[in-house]
């Protein structure tokens, strides 16, 4: 039976306006609502669950209808919340506002409790970390913890992923010690705040990182793509050509398919392949988690996007 990954980070309300003409500013503008479960690590949890790739989710969760609502779509698709967070209040929510063409033009994240995922509530799982094949946390999660999540990597040589969510939390990383890290995967808006500002350049930024002791460095390049470095070599890997529909979830859905891919012991080449299949299938459907698609049909899938 496969080890499970686990997941740390959040979980929450995705509410979504999709945006049916061009967003006009101060003024009202005429949009259609949806409501899913969302959050980078749930999103990669429940999307691994669904790909029948065994997944622990450590989030927080309100006392709240939402809250409710949120864990059970989580069991439903098969994700385990054995060290999971109830806590009194209401449930995270992300409100994004989407322009027409399926593109992110802003986003508020409220009620939040990402603080409750401390270094000594993760001591108390120690026994459970150890089952897992990887951990991943978002960089909502607090520093701290990321850095007690290196360290117990270190430790037991567990392979350790950040996936650095958006610009604002991937910011606390700039200066932090990333010596050991299995894997980060910012995109390009991500890449330099995670940087000193002397790397003031793609390949600095790189080259730093690495320096720093990552492992390996993974740029999304959105539409060019996606490249992934270590300090022996790059493989890169262009993008399907797709329509888009939503741009939620898409990043979360890459590691979903390169976890998926390292899972069944694939390459690097074949899990870059798996994870921009899986991503472009999510681009193409409104929300952040393909639900059409099990883990054979997705493997089957891959020639469709990359034929040989």
């Amino acid at each position: 039976m496969l080890k499970p990954i686990i997941c740390i980070g959040a979980t929450l309300v995705d509410e979504l306006f999709h945006a049916r003409e061009s967003i006009l500013l101060a003024t009202t503008n005429d949009a259609v609502v949806t409501k899913t479960a969302g959050g980078v690590a749930h999103n990669i949890a429940q999307q691994l669950a669904i790909l029948e790739v065994p997944v622990q989710l450590i989030s927080v969760f309100g006392n709240d209808s939402d809250g409710d609502w949120l864990k059970s779509a989580c069991r439903k698709s098969g994700v385990r919340l054995d060290a999971a967070i109830t806590r009194e209040g209401l449930s995270g929510k992300y409100t994004g506002i989407l322009n027409a063409d399926g593109s992110l033009f802003t986003a508020f994240l409220t009620n939040a409790a990402f603080h409750l995922i401390t270094p000594d509530y993760l001591e108390t799982q120690k026994d459970l970390f150890k089952t897992a094949s990887y951990l991943m946390a978002d960089a909502n999660t607090s520093l701290e913890s990321i850095h007690w999540l290196l360290e117990f990597s270190k430790k037991t040589g567990i392979p350790f992923i950040i996936e650095p969510a958006s610009v604002p939390p991937a910011m606390k990383l700039k200066n932090a010690d990333l010596n050991g890290l299995f894997l980060i995967t910012p995109n390009e808006d991500e890449l330099p705040v995670l940087c000193s500002d002397k790397a003031f350049l793609t390949q600095l930024q790189i080259e730093e990182l690495l320096r720093r002791g990552v492992q390996q460095v993974w740029l999304h390049n959105g539409k060019q793509g996606s490249a992934l470095y270590n300090k022996d070599k790059v493989i890169t890997l262009h993008a399907p050509d797709i329509e888009v529909v939503d741009c939620t979830g898409a990043g979360d859905g890459s590691l979903s398919g390169y976890l998926l891919g390292k899972s069944l012991g694939k390459s690097d080449e074949e899990c870059l392949k798996l994870a921009h299949t899986l991503s472009a299938e999510i681009l193409q459907v409104t929300g952040a988690i393909v639900t059409h698609l099990n883990q054979q049909q997705l493997l089957d899938r891959v020639g469709k996007y990359y034929p040989d």
